[in-house]
Order: structure tokens, then sequence, then C-alpha cells
């Protein structure tokens, strides 16, 4: 298909725009052939781009979205200058991405902010990577060389170039850190410390502050990192070019000299600086004329401590580092001496002037030579020699002529020195070249340094030229695809301009002979001889410069000063001053600052070429690329301000033409630039393909086809052995067919869901409307009888009403009665109650007062009664003493006797009852003796005998009473008041027995009392004398075991006597679970049990733990003889044999877990039969009766479980390199939900992994194989549970680990698809755990952060909510890693949104308090504490048989 065929509406183009370089619009209307113009929609409207009949220019094409960002420029269907220009700003602004690569060019941005991307653990991630395999990083650059220096035996140059400011510097640093860290020696030398610790000097004395750059290397430097035959770092080597002499004695506003000045003035307060007689910066001419001193975020006193701690570093002396300083000071102090005009084109220096002094102190020179010769010169005629005083002017370049000549040697000494402590003894084998050079210059005023920059530029731009030229025919011959001439730049005729015969070099050398030649009669020479050459141009409004069309852009250089700076002119008088110098002569000064001239011959050669010498230099630095393998990183200045990730179109595509990335582009651009292979096409494109063509075994057939058909003409791709070549803007027309189709797809399923929910909604209204045709057709049915049925239903509603109205009357009134009728009912039973109760009290008022009347009565006739008995007793005595023998009064007195008689016999029955009562009391009284007794026994029955004497004290009351009512009865009352007056003396002896029992209960309690102290002091001399006969006991136990162990030793060796002497075939009956060696047979029991011992053997293989059993049967044996010798050495046998078949076989997994095993079952069998309690609990009674009775192993089982912890890393450590290869191809690149991916280009830089291979893939089900297969290792091997759960959750985090930080270095890892098949592959790892049953492992828990990465790229990413449930859910991935995968995110389709950076920022604001590490990769290098949890053995060591294979005939079982 035709590129103009491609000018479709929606398509969009770029075309030019004054601000922003290139501008965006879209296409409103096809464009055909021979249309003049082409319609295109701006952001502010329509624009008509118009076009030329007869020569065809159209504006370049857009990208589709989905190209854009890719890793490698190459990726993108259309490769021109907006293209890359845009996809760059999408890269840097959008996604935070400084890295691009463009072919083998990487193109690296200047972010002017500190990145967490180049950290230890970001350079074991790219270690061992190939360079498409991870994100474009100036590591992967690095791990490029370092292996194609490995495999190919060949060395390799990395080229750093860029303008200043662009981060040059930075990035050749970042590389040699590489190769110093992957390829540690582990030497004491610290040849790697040494090869980075000599960036800071070279910065402090070749980097300075320019408008551009706070720390711009003003000087060229190429270093080779030298690597012996096992490509580890032994040694470097400098070489530097044109540095910057001129800043030493000028600087332009706002810059500064050299750092290292500064960096001494900020410490002149300190004693080491005090002879230097230094001060502040701004006190010097040199370091002042920028006016400002000082660096925004720099430390200088800090950045003098890194430099004198890395001159320590690199092994200078302080007499070494004391004589930098002195010469530096000197400088400083020689741009200070006063020149003064004295008239008549004459000059002086006044001789008070301190600051020659203290330079004459410091160099040791004298005063007067120094003050005669800057302001005189000596000129040699044919007879005479003539000394002429020069004005000023001359004398103060003279002054300045000697400032920066003293520098710029005083800067070769400390590289050569610094290459001289960097030499290692080693031979070396190959090396690998950083060069750090200046990019291609151009300014307002353009000079020498410029001019030899840029002529340096192009040698290396035509290196770069032919070196990609080299690998596009080398690609092409690869994948036998025809080669055709591709025309490509050829800047060999700028060259010829410059260096040929007749040159610009060659007619500023021949006037620089002339000693009356200036720059004007050079620039007129340039003028005649140069003005037939096109790429040599003079300027109209200026007769002072000439212009060079270089290949990147024309550059007009002003001549004043060229010739001066070439002669680099120093007079021989000023030489002479200093050859005479004591302090020279006598610290050797001079060597210091002309190494390699001997004395006599140093300042022979007054006059340097500059150019000269930097073209020779420039001669060997291509000499040296040209025979070893280059790779190129360009670094970009994205703005003039410094700002971070701000991106200026126009100043960052100035800086693509100059340092050739749009001239790869092009040659690129000229033949096919875009290739697939034929797993990506297939892949990518299987959606347009047809049932056949996808039924086809042979994906490649396949691709064939599907192309041949989709695009006719046959010149716009080739098919390559594994790639198919496509001219420019093919790709983009298959993704317009692929999108087509999708589009045609959404539109389908659209169709079909829009038509069944329009078909639901219309049977949702149809049935709707029936229902209403319903309800309207019953009401025009009855709206006739509505009528007559009104005047019918008003009459019943009146009748009905009048019912309703009555019944609820009737109601009212019956309730109303009911409630009249309650109340009058409870009214009256209130009456009645009332009325009873005032009645209740009238009978009780009477009755209550008939009963006192009749008490009253009764008392006063109780007393009328009393009254008459007495006096008719007195009567009766009266008679009876007058009257003895009346017979009428003897019959009445007996009559009277008989009524006494009567009375005394009631009485005496009365007297019969009180008796009674007194036997009761006697009765009593016994009970209460009885009572007594008990008391003593039971002293709480107190409290009831006063019950009882109350008891008592009512009866005799009650009797009292009863005596007062005869009180007629003397005789009878005074019988009972003495039977009272016994009751009395009775109840007061029991109450002095009370008392007395009282008494004697306390005097109980007393006893009591006293008995406890007793009890508690016997109690406690008890304890005493039971704690001493214990200890008796155990001394006497102690001596009974030692009787006992002296018994069973004499024993034992009356047993080994009797078995010398009786013949072997005695078995004893019992085994003790021992086993019995002579001391000479240790070697052989370690040999045959340890070091010959293999793994897989059957015996070993039916019980795994069976070695362990052995030595430690053998260990019983030893402890059971109380032979401590022999019990170390057997220890010391064991752990050392183990040692010995670990290091012998530190990468074979099968023995390491045997070992490990055994290891762990010994140690737990030491623990287990070591006779302490905590180990015992569940052993059996025969295993705890077999524990070790002498001897104290603790410190040999720690040495033990330091050994199995040794094991257990190295264990793991084998595990981790053979999992390691599979983990990124199954758990990122393989499909594992099949069709859900969509693979993309990727540009030059093809992977290499198992992606795009269709044999020997890695997938998901290969690590779940691994695991398998480790866990069924270690279960063979008799590994406890507990160890393997270990061992599974350090695995899965290692998984987990290297997965996440490979997506951290994958941007086309990052999007929704992987993350549905990242949790899909977690799923399955959460499976393999479930059926091994190792849950308990928490091993899943390794994998939250790699969880919660794939939750983050399937999760909507646009609204506030969006961002909120983010800083929710992410708990294990910190603020860096959020906003990496965030910037990362890589729609894979174009209905896919892009994250925007608004979004970003509203989730770091979010994240900005959360605290945690701020590191970008997890470290995969982490080991988890393990632990070995006590496990006790079922084994019954008196069972064990020893086989015979294993070669031990010479262990007795006892």
């Amino acid at each position: 298909m035709a590129l103009s065929e491609l000018y479709t509406e929606y398509n969009r183009v770029w075309i030019p725009d004054a601000e922003h370089v290139w501008r965006s619009a879209e296409i409103l209307r096809d464009f055909h052939v021979g249309d003049n113009v082409l319609e295109l929609l701006l952001e502010d409207g329509t624009h008509h781009y118009p076009v030329d009949p007869s020569n065809t220019r159209l504006p370049p094409l857009r990208n589709p979205d989905i190209l854009v960002g890719e890793n490698d420029l190459t990726a993108l269907s259309y490769l021109h200058e907006p293209a890359v220009l845009h996809n760059l700003k999408v890269r840097f602004v959008e996604s935070r991405i400084i890295y691009t690569y463009c072919g083998i060019i990487l193109v690296a941005v200047n972010p002017y902010k500190q990145l967490p991307i180049y950290g230890d653990a970001i350079i074991h991630a790219y270690s061992g990577q190939n360079m498409g395999d991870m994100d474009p990083h100036i590591f992967a650059v690095a791990e490029e060389a370092y292996k194609q220096m490995a495999r190919n035996h060949k060395n390799q140059s990395i080229i750093v170039s860029g303008e200043s400011g662009a981060g040059k510097t930075v990035s050749a640093r970042y590389t040699m850190r590489y190769f110093a860290v992957v390829s540690k020696s582990g030497s004491k030398t610290k040849v790697e410390d040494k090869v980075l610790a000599s960036n800071p000097i070279t910065e402090a004395i070749g980097n300075a502050k320019t408008t551009r750059n706070d720390n711009s290397s003003r000087f060229g430097k190429y270093t080779e990192i030298s690597f012996d035959k096992k490509y580890q770092i032994i040694g470097a080597n400098m070489r530097t070019y044109l540095l910057e002499k001129s800043r030493v004695v000028f600087q332009a506003d706002y810059e500064r000299n050299y750092h290292i000045f500064y960096q001494m003035c900020s410490c002149a307060h300190l004693p080491e600086f005090k002879n230097l007689r230094l001060c502040d910066a701004d006190n010097f001419q040199y370091t002042s004329m920028g006016g400002d001193i000082t660096i925004e975020g720099v430390d200088d006193k800090k950045d003098m401590e890194e430099t004198l701690r890395t001159f320590s570093l690199l092994g200078l002396n302080k007499d070494f580092q004391s004589d930098v300083f002195k010469v530096l000071a000197a400088i400083l102090h020689l741009g200070n001496v006063e020149i003064r005009n004295s008239g008549d084109d004459k000059s002086s220096v006044p001789p008070s002037d301190p600051h020659l002094a203290v330079f004459c102190e410091l160099l040791g020179v004298r005063a007067e030579g120094l003050v005669r010769w800057l302001c005189h010169r000596r000129i040699v005629l044919v007879a005479e020699t003539v000394v002429k005083p020069v004005p000023k002017e001359r004398a103060v370049n003279a002054r300045d002529a000697l400032a920066k000549q003293i520098y710029a040697h005083l800067f070769d000494c400390i590289i050569n020195r610094i290459n001289t402590a960097l030499q290692a003894p080693g031979k070396q084998h190959a090396f690998i070249g950083v060069l750090d050079i200046y990019g291609f210059e151009t300014f307002d005023i353009n000079s020498f340094e410029q001019f030899c920059i840029n002529y340096a530029n192009e040698k290396l731009q035509q290196q770069f030229n032919l070196h990609v030229f080299k690998l596009e025919q080398e690609e092409y011959m690869k994948e036998d695809i025809p080669w055709t001439l591709i025309d490509f730049y050829d800047n060999q005729p700028v060259i010829d301009l410059i260096e040929a015969k007749m040159g610009i070099l060659d007619l500023l050398d021949e006037e620089c002979l002339f000693p009356q030649g200036t720059d004007q009669s050079w620039l007129q020479k340039l003028y005649s001889y140069l003005d037939a050459n096109h790429l040599f141009e003079k300027p109209r409004l200026s007769s002072q410069a000439f212009v060079v069309q270089h290949f990147a852009d024309k550059v007009e250089y002003q001549c004043k000063g060229f010739l001066e700076k070439n002669r680099d002119t120093l007079y021989e008088e000023l030489v002479d001053i200093l050859r005479d110098s004591k302090v020279i002569k006598g610290r050797i000064l001079l060597q210091l600052l002309f190494f390699g001239y001997t004395v006599d011959s140093l300042w022979t050669p007054y006059l340097w070429k500059m150019l000269h010498a930097f073209r020779s230099s420039l001669s060997l630095l291509m000499e040296t690329l040209n025979a070893t393998t280059p790779h190129y990183v360009r670094c970009i200045k994205p703005n003039d301000e410094k700002l971070p990730f701000e991106y200026d179109s126009r100043r960052v595509v100035q800086q693509l033409r100059a340092c050739g990335v749009l001239e790869t582009i092009r040659i690129s651009a000229q033949s096919y630039p875009s290739r697939w292979t034929y797993i990506e096409f297939y892949s990518r494109y299987s959606i347009l393909m047809s049932h056949q063509e996808a039924d086809l075994n042979d994906k490649k057939q396949t691709c064939k086809n599907v192309l041949q058909r989709l695009i006719q003409d046959t010149n716009q791709y080739k098919f390559g052995r594994t790639k198919i070549f496509f001219r420019a803007g093919q790709v983009a027309y298959l993704e317009k067919l692929r999108l087509d189709r999708l589009r045609e797809a959404c539109i389908t399923i659209q169709k079909h869901v829009r038509g069944w929910s329009q078909r639901r909604k219309y049977l949702c209204m149809r049935e709707a409307a029936i229902i209403l045709q319903q309800y309207i057709r019953g009401k025009r049915t009855i709206r006739a009888a509505a009528l007559k049925q009104g005047w019918a239903a008003v009459m019943i509603q009146r009748h009905w009403r009048g019912y309703r109205v009555r019944q609820v009357y009737q109601l009212v009134r019956l309730a109303s009665i009911t409630i009249q009728a309650f109340t009058r009912g409870w009214m009256a039973r209130k009456q009645y109650r009332k009325m009873l109760k005032e009645h209740k009290a009238l009978v009780l008022q009477k009755y209550c007062r008939a009963w006192l009347a009749r008490r009253r009565f009764q008392t006063m006739r109780r007393l009328v009664l009393n009254v008459q008995l007495s006096y008719r007793v007195q009567q009766l005595r009266k008679k009876i003493e007058e009257q003895n023998n009346t017979e009428i009064l003897r019959e009445d007195h007996e009559k009277e006797m008989e009524i006494l008689k009567e009375e005394i016999k009631r009485l005496k029955e009365e007297r019969i009852g009180l008796n009674r009562k007194l036997e009761e009391v006697d009765q009593m009284n016994s009970d209460l003796q009885e009572q007594v007794i008990q008391l003593t026994k039971h002293i709480k029955i107190i409290p009831e005998l006063r019950r009882d004497l109350s008891s008592l004290q009512n009866q005799r009351n009650n009797v009292d009473r009863k005596m007062k009512q005869h009180q007629s009865f003397l005789s009878l009352y005074r019988h009972f008041e003495e039977k009272a007056e016994e009751l009395e003396e009775v109840k007061r002896e029991l109450q002095s027995q009370v008392e007395e029992l009282e008494e004697e209960n306390d005097h109980l309690k007393r006893l009591q009392q006293i008995e406890s102290e007793a009890k508690s002091k016997l109690r406690q001399e008890t304890s005493r004398l039971t704690a001493e006969n214990m200890d008796f006991e155990e001394q006497l136990d102690q001596k009974d075991r030692l009787i006992k162990k002296l018994q069973t030793q004499i024993k034992s060796l009356e047993t080994s006597q009797k078995g010398t002497d009786t013949s072997a075939s005695a078995v004893p009956k019992d085994y003790l679970g021992m086993l019995e060696y002579k001391r000479e047979d240790e070697p052989r029991l370690i040999q045959n049990i340890i070091l010959d011992l293999k793994p897989k053997g059957v015996v070993v293989n039916v019980i795994p733990g069976l070695p362990a059993y052995i030595l430690f049967m053998c260990v019983r044996h030893a402890d059971y003889l109380n032979d401590e010798a022999k019990l170390k050495s057997l220890m010391n046998a064991i752990i050392g044999g183990v040692k010995n078949v670990i290091t012998s076989h530190h990468k074979d997994l099968n023995l390491l877990s045997f070992w490990l095993s055994n290891m762990y079952l010994l140690l737990n069998s030491l623990k287990q039969y070591s006779g302490e309690e905590e180990f015992m609990k569940q052993s059996t009674p025969r295993q705890k009766k077999n524990c070790l009775r002498n001897f104290d192993l603790s410190e040999h089982r720690q040495i033990l479980s330091d050994l199995a912890i040794h094991i257990y890393h190295r264990f793991i450590t084998v595990m981790e390199k053979t999992l390691t290869p599979t983990i990124v191809p199954g758990m990122l690149e393989h499909e594992s939900l099949q069709g859900i991916s969509s693979m993309k280009p990727t540009g030059f830089r093809k992977r290499s992994n198992s992606i795009y291979e269709d044999l020997d893939t890695y997938t998901i089900s290969s690590i779940i194989q691994q695991l398998s297969d480790f866990h069924s290792t270690m279960t063979q091997h008799g590994m406890e549970q507990g160890l393997i759960r270990q061992a599974v959750k350090q695995l899965f985090f290692l998984v987990g680990a290297i997965t996440f930080n490979n997506i951290m270095l994958r941007k086309d890892m990052c999007s929704c698809r992987k993350g549905m098949q990242i949790r899909c592959n977690i799923s399955y790892l959460e499976e393999w755990l479930k059926l091994k049953d190792l849950q308990g492992s928490n091993a899943i828990d390794t994998l939250k952060p790699l969880s919660q990465t794939a939750w983050l790229l399937q999760v909507n990413k646009s609204t506030d909510d969006d961002a909120k449930e983010i800083s929710e859910k992410c708990t294990e991935l910190n603020p860096v890693q959020i906003v990496k995968i965030l910037n990362s995110y890589t729609p894979i389709d174009d209905f896919e949104k892009r994250v925007t950076s608004s979004f970003v920022r509203k989730v770091q604001s979010l994240l900005q308090d959360r605290e945690g590490s701020t590191h970008l990769m997890l470290d995969t290098g982490y080991r988890f504490q393990v632990t070995f949890p006590f496990c006790p053995s079922s084994q019954a060591l008196e069972l064990l048989q020893v086989p015979s294979s294993l070669r031990l005939d010479f262990l007795t079982k006892i």
C-alpha cells in the first residue's frame, strides 16, 4: 500500500509549528493524488495545508496512540522527527521515564531530579539480562558492553555525549559504578573503589559551573577500565582531551572557575591550609569574575572533604596533596598580582604587592625576576638582544598565560598520578572504555574551543554513521534480505574542509609560524582558499568570522583569539625563573607539574600548537574506538531552566539533530524500519486472520498468507528468516486494519446488545399498552350503566349511612348506660365498704369496752375476795381462841377446815405442778451441766446457754407471777420464795460457771495460739531438716550413681575382656542402642557414612535419617564410656566431614537436602537424649532411660545448629538459582490465560526470552513443576515439615520479588491484561500450596506486593474515588512503587486509556504521609530467619540395623 493512500479521514498528521516545532492535526477528508489542498482540523479550527501536485510532499503521518511511548523509537511505524520528538515527550513528561532506545543509541533525558533507579538492587536486576529484556537504562548499555566483552573477547567502548548540562558526567559515572558492582574481584586492593574514587578528583579539577550546568565537564575524558581473564576489574587508565584552560583566568557572568578553587577557599581556616594564605573566593580575581561564587544545593566544604578522602583512597600521600594545593593557591595569588600602567606603553608591578610575595613564597621564586619579566620582553636580533617594556595589556596576558600553563600541567600531572594509582600488577585481558566527551555546541559567540569540540564531534559522527550502516547491513544479511545501498549522510567533506591539506587547520598552523601573523590575516586566507567549498561561507554582516556547515547545523565562528589559543605561547624568561626555583629543585615540583619531561628539556618547546596536539590525541581516540565495539549514549537537556521533568521541544529537537539520533532514524526509515518476529505478528494480528488461515499449524506460513492478502504490494515488506521487515507506514496500516476489525466487532456487539435492549423495551411498552387498553375499554363499557346506578347508589348510601348512624348511636347509648351502671355500682360498693368498716369498728369498740369493764370488775372482785378471805381468817382465829368448846363453832370450824383442806389440796396440786416444774428445771440444770461439759470441748455453745438462761429467766418470771397470785397463803409463799432463792442461787452458780467457762475459753484460746506458734516453728524446723535430708540424699544418690557407673565400667571392661577371649558368635540378647568402634576406625566411619555416602542409595531411601542415627549411636557409646577425648574427636570429625561434603558439592541439590535433613535429625537427637526436661516430654520410657549420662553437648549442639543454618542457606541458594530462570517467563511472559494478551513490537532491541520462541518455553507450569520437584526432594530425604514450610516461603518470596522487580523495570508489563495474567498465576501457586498442605507456611503472604500490583494494573484509574481506593488497598507498596506503576501503565489497545498526570499527582498527595521504605525494588537477596523447632523422634535406636552395604562392619552393637 502506497504511503499517500494512508492520508484518509480521521488519520492524524504533524505540521510545522513555530512554538512547539511540530503540531498534531486530524485529516477531515481523504486525500487523493492531484489534490492541491489537504484539509486538516486543528485545535483552534480548520486549516488548509497546500500541496504541490508536481512534488507531493505531504506532512508526516502521526503514529497510532498504541505505538506512542514505546521503549525503542525504531518500533514506531512512522519514523521521522515529530514522531521521535513526541515519543520522547510522552515517556519523559507523562511516564517520567528518562531513558529511551533509538536503535543502538540510548537516549537519556536529564530529569534534573534524583530518581530511585540507580541502587544496587537495580544493578543486580539488569545484571545478566539481555539489552531488550528490560526497560531502557544506562545499566542495560553497561551490561551489554560487559557481556559482549566476555562473549566475543573484544574490547568495548561506551560513548557518552551531549550538551553541557545534559548529564554526561553522571551517566559515565553510573556506567563505571555498574562495572565496579557486577565485577567485584574480592581482592584487598579495592580496585573498584579506586576507579570510582577517581571521579570526585577529576570533577573537582576539571568541572565548573556554567550558565547551562552547575557541574559541567570542561574537558573530554576516556576511561579505560581493565579486566582480567575472569572479567574482574584490575585497574583503569584515563586519557583527557582539550581542557578549557581559559576558564582559569576568565569566567563569564553567572559562571565559576573550577570547583577545586572554591573548595580550597571554603577550607581556608583549617590548619593544613593556613600556610596558603587563602581567604574567601570573592577576594580572588580568578574566582570572582562570574559574580556568583556559590552553587545552590552544593556545600564546597563537604566536597573538599570528599576530595581529600579520595586523594587518600587513591594512595596519593600528604606531601603530594600539599604540593597540589600550593600550586593551586599560587595560581589564585598570581591572579591578584596588580599590574599598573606606567605610561608610554610601559607597565609595572608594585614590589610590596602581598599576593606577589605569597606566590613567590609558595613556589620559591625570586620576586624581582618575576616582576621584571612580567612587564618586559627580550627580543633577540641578529647582532644584539633588546629588552623592551610591554604595555599593561600584554603584561596581564603574560600573567594569565603563566597561570593557564601551570594549571594545565598540574591537571595532567594529577591525571597521571591517578592512572599510576589505578594500575594493577595483573595483565589486562580486555577493557571497556567510557568516553565522556562534549557534544556539538553552538552559541551566540563561538570561538576556538567550540571549533575544537565540533571538530571532534564530526569525527565521532562519522564513526557513528559507519557503525550504524554496518549494523543495518548485518541485520539484512542475517535475515537473508536482499541488500540495497542506502543513501546516508556522509560528513567526510566537512572533515576534509577542516583537516585536509590547505584546510582550516593547515592554514591555521601555517599562520601561527609567522611572528606577525594575526587572526585577520588567517581569516583572509580562509576566504581566498575555501571560498569555493559549499560547506564554508563568509558571513554577510561580519568580516571577523566564518561559517562552517556541520552535520548538525551551521556554526559561525569568531576568528578572534584563534592564533593566540592555538600557539599557547609561554615566554622563556618566565620559564627560566621557575627553573631556578629552590622549591622546585628541592621538592621536585617540576616532575609534579610536567611529568614526562626532563629538567633540561622541559621548557624547550615554548610554542605549542593546540590544534595539532588535539588532532593527534583525537586520531588516537578514533583508532581506539574503531578497534572496539561502540555503544552510544546520547544525553539530552530538556530545558535551559533546569526544571524537573519540563520538556522544551525546540531545545530537544536541536540536540536530536546534533547528536545523530535523527540520522539513525533516517537511515532506518529509508529501507524497512519496522521489524516484527513471526510470533509477534501472529499474536498481534491474529484477529485479521480467517478461520482457514488460523487453523494452519505453521505460524510462519500463516503470517505470510495473511500479509500477502492484506498488502498486495510485495515491495512494502520482506520475509526474513525470523522477522518480517516493513516499510514505513505499513505497520500503521495494519494497526488501522486491526482497529477497523475491532471497531466492526464492537459495532456488531453493540448492534446486538442495543437490539436486545430495544426489544426488551418494546415488549415492556407493548404489555403496558395492552393493560391500558383493557382499563379504557372497561371504563367505556360501564359508563352507560353508571348513570342508572348512580341514583340507586346514592339511595343505598343514604339508607346505609342512616343505618350506620343508628347503629353508632345505639352502640354509644348502650356504652353510656353500661358505664353509668358500673359507675353507680362502684360508688354503692364504695359506700357499703365504708359503712361496713365503720360498723366493724363499733363492734370492736363494744367488745373492747366490755372486756375492759370485765377486767376491771374481775380485778375488783379479786381484791374483795382477798380482803374477805383475810377478814374471815382473822375471824376464825378469834373464834378458835374464844370458843374452843362450842360445837357450832367447831362445826363451822370443820367446815372452814374442809374448805381450807380443799384449798390446801388445790395448793398441793399446784405444789406438785411446781415440783414437776422444778424437776424440769433440775433436768434442764443437768442438761446445762452436760452442755457445760460439752462447752469445754466446743466453745461455740456459750450463746445457746445464754439463750437457755434467758428462757429460764422467763420461766422464773412466770413462776413469780403465778406465786404473786396466791399471796394469801403466806407459808406456801415463803416456801416458794425459798425455792425461788434456791433457783436464784442455781442461776448465780450457773452464771459463775458460765464465767468460769468463758475464762477457760480465753485460756484455751491463748493455749491454742501458743500451740499454733509452736507448730509453725516446728514446720520451719521440719522443712530445714527435710532440705538438709534431701541434700544428703542427693549426695548419697550421686555417690550411688558413681558407684554404679564404676561397677558398669568394670562390667563393660570385663565383658570386653571376655569378648576378646571368647568367640564372636556370642550375641547379646538385649541391645542398648549404641555402636562401639575403635578410635583408629574413626576416619573410616566418617569416610563411609559421610564422605562416600550417596543420597540416592537404596538403604538411604528406606531410612533417610540413617546416617544421623548411626552417628548418634556412636556418640552415645563414647558418652557411655565417659571418654571425653573420643567424644570430642568424633563430634569434630562429624562436623568437619559434613563441611567438606557441603563445600565440595555446594551445587548438588539432593546432597544439600540430604545433609540438611540429617543434621537437623542429629541436632534433634542430641536434644531428645540430653536429659533436659523440656526435650523429654514426648520420649518413651526406654528413650528416657537411654539419655546421655556424662557429658553436656550443648556447645556441640550450637555448632551443629550453625552448620545446619549454613547448609540451609546454601540449599536455598541452589534452589533459587534453579528457579530464577523460570520466574519471569512463567509469571509474566507466558500467556496462562490464552487470548487476553496481545504483543507489541519491541523495535531494534528484540527480547531474547522465551516469549518469542515456540520451543523450550517456561510457563507457570514450569515453576509449579520445579517447586514440586523441590518439595519431592525434601520429602524424600525426610525433612521436617516446619523446615519445608520455611524453604517454600523463601522460594515464594523470591518468585514475588523477581516478578515485582521486573514489572518495575519493564514498562511493557504494566497493562491491565498483564495484571489479569499475574493474578491467575498467583492463584495457581495458591492451589499448589493447598495441594501440598503448606498453607501454614504463610508463603502466600510474601506475594502480597505482587498481588496488589496486579490489582493496581486492573483497577480503574481516573476518579478521586479510584485514587482513594488505591491509597487504601495498596498497603504493601510504598509511594515510589505506586507512582512508578501508574506512570508506566501502558494500554495494549486503543480502547484503553492512559493514566493522566493529574491522577498520578492526586495519588501522590494521598500517599505523602505514608511512612516506610522509599526503595523502588524489592531485595531479592533477603532471607527470612530460619529456625529449627524441636521435633522428637519415635525411632527405637536399639532396633536399628546397620546395613552391610554401608561397609561399617567395624561397628559393634552394644
